[in-house]
């Protein structure tokens, strides 16, 4: 495995556990994000998204599919750019920039690993 696929890869399992929380327990997720608890169903939605996403990500790495690999570097970025917003503009709770810099940082690392 390349290491831009590697790094992909980690971060599809890193998906794969924020996903799989959102579906489980997300009232526990979403405590520790300071962010209300909920009943309703579209928690347990978005982290069957967010698993959806980790398969992509895992699964193009495991094949090397560089188009995607690619692809992950400006969407991350964008994803970060969006949790640091909604921070700034008080949407959020601080706690949400914390995987706004994951997002950023696995995105430099995939970018910097295609650069070698």
């Amino acid at each position: 495995m390349t290491p831009a696929a590697r790094s992909v890869c980690y971060f599809g399992y890193y998906l794969y556990v924020v996903g799989l929380s959102l579906i489980t327990v997300p009232n526990l997720f979403l405590r520790s994000m300071q962010l209300p608890e909920t009943n309703e169903v579209w928690i347990r939605i978005v982290g069957v998204l967010v698993v959806c996403l980790g398969f992509y990500y895992h699964r193009s790495s495991v094949y090397n599919n560089v188009s995607f690999l690619k692809l992950t570097i400006p969407a991350r970025i964008f994803a970060a750019l969006c949790f640091f917003s909604f921070v700034l503009l008080k949407f959020a709770p601080p706690t949400l920039a914390g995987f706004g810099a994951v997002d950023l940082l696995a995105a430099v690392w995939t970018f910097i690993a295609f650069r070698k």
